[in-house]
């Protein structure tokens, strides 16, 4: 049974390999549509990131006598297919092409997030905690970037799309209020 999970690991470890390839490709291109200051600087830093993060992966594997391989993660071409195809579909730059360069990164992340957690889990069953420990570094990046695409969603992007109004916030009741804080007229 331990042989059938150190499979899984490997099979995760070269997926998660190719999704990262894949997405530091998607970046890339999408990058150029992008216009607010912030969200070119998230997606620049990210860029970077997945760089290393690669770089940790090969680590891992080679630790794990591991060989990439030629594995195509599908789920990952889906995603960054969705996400160019999506704003292919858009017109121009704008806080409008930002909402949807966000939300197909947002789904990349959050494929890359469940990924390197199941691979986590794996790797510590089977003892490879140095493995756990630099898939946990990525993980944590991932998060990281997840929560600045929200940052920057909520506090520029949405105000711009929205035509330069305030934007909308969840009351803690539920009700809907404005981002200054005024409660809306009843």
């Amino acid at each position: 049974m331990e042989a059938d999970v150190r499979e899984l690991l490997t099979e995760g470890l070269k997926d998660v390999y190719s999704a990262e390839k894949q997405a530091l490709r998607c970046m890339q291109k999408i990058l150029k549509s992008a216009s607010a200051p912030a969200l070119r600087d998230s997606i620049q830093l990210h860029i970077e990131q997945t760089r290393v993060q690669i770089e940790r992966l090969e680590q891992a594997m080679k630790s794990l006598a591991i060989r990439p391989g030629r594995k195509v993660c599908d789920a990952m071409r889906g995603l960054a297919e969705e996400a160019t195809n999506d704003i292919g579909k858009q017109d121009g730059k704008g806080p409008i092409m930002d909402l949807v360069i966000i939300a197909g990164m947002q789904r990349i992340e959050h494929y890359e997030i469940a990924a390197y957690g199941t691979d986590i889990v794996l790797a510590k069953a089977l003892g490879e905690q140095d493995v756990a420990d630099l898939l946990s570094l990525t993980l944590g990046e991932e998060k990281q970037t997840d929560l600045k695409l929200t940052q920057v969603t909520k506090e520029q992007i949405l105000p711009a799309a929205l035509g330069g109004g305030e934007a909308k916030t969840e009351a803690p009741s539920g009700r809907k209020k404005a981002a200054s804080g005024r409660a809306k007229a009843a």
